[in-house]
């Protein structure tokens, strides 16, 4: 089982880069996120065609998050159940007995801005939703665009980005409580080449540069953890011509029994 996550930064402009990497790769479930369309508008049939079933949380504009399945995905749920908020950032559901979520968790802008405050916010409720769906669901996978580099070996730069948005005390300690309910960074289950990123800005020739920060993750119970067998992210599409400025991270998993068994 392979489940990917990519942050496509528009699926109208990037719809072929999307589809050439799913023939090529082939994952079982691929959580989008930044859509920036509405879900009447998400190219559905071409998705179909490629033999996946579009999930999707869309948004004119902004946000929006889908899941794509080789199999129907059960009981979804779109949003943080409890949590009230307008912008489309989460959406769950079953896939061959794993519970799988697509998340483009808030950017927060900058430390003095509401934007950030939301964002410690909305993460303070995600961290309530996976305490609850991890006493229902052993098999859990958390994947998205977190907006936090965890630590600093997944920025290119620690001391320029110090107490910066993206990489501020309080944003890796609402990472670190994800950690803290028992998700594992699958990432880092592994060992790994120094200076892998998952995101490049586009201005300063960041790309070229290697002037990236790894801020899209996918996080396991422990049961996938377990079954976790590799966690790579793919550069490739980065180098594309107007590419998104994020790249793919996917998680493989192996020995992973029948949901019945």
């Amino acid at each position: 089982m392979k489940i990917a996550t990519w942050n496509v930064n528009s699926i109208k402009v990037r719809l072929d880069h999307v589809l050439e990497w799913m023939d090529r790769h082939q994952p079982s479930v691929l959580c989008l996120q930044e859509l920036k369309c509405e879900t009447a508008r998400f190219p559905v049939e071409a998705f179909l065609e490629a033999g996946y079933e579009p999930l999707v949380a869309g948004q004119k504009a902004y946000n929006g998050v889908a899941l794509l399945g080789r199999t129907t995905g059960k009981d979804v749920t779109v949003g943080i159940p409890g949590f009230e908020d307008v912008q489309q950032r989460a959406i769950a559901a079953t896939f061959e007995g794993v519970r799988v979520m697509s998340l483009y968790c808030p950017n927060g802008e900058s430390l003095t801005s509401e934007k950030y405050a939301y964002k410690l916010k909305w993460f303070e409720a995600l961290q309530h939703y996976l305490s609850d769906t991890l006493k229902t669901h052993e098999r859990l996978v958390v994947a998205g665009d977190f907006n936090v580099a965890p630590e600093d070996r997944d920025i290119h730069d620690p001391k320029a980005w110090q107490g910066e948005v993206l990489c501020s005390d309080a944003e890796r300690a609402a990472f670190s409580a994800l950690l803290d309910l028992g998700l594992k960074d699958s990432f880092r289950l592994f060992e790994q080449l120094e200076a892998q990123y998952s995101w490049w800005h586009y201005r300063v020739n960041a790309f070229k540069r290697n002037m990236g920060l790894r801020i899209d993750h996918v996080l396991t119970s422990q049961a996938m953890a377990s079954a976790c067998v590799a966690c790579s992210i793919d550069r490739e599409p980065r180098a594309k011509e107007r590419p998104s400025d994020h790249a793919p991270v996917m998680a493989e998993f192996s020995g992973l029994s029948s949901p019945s068994s």
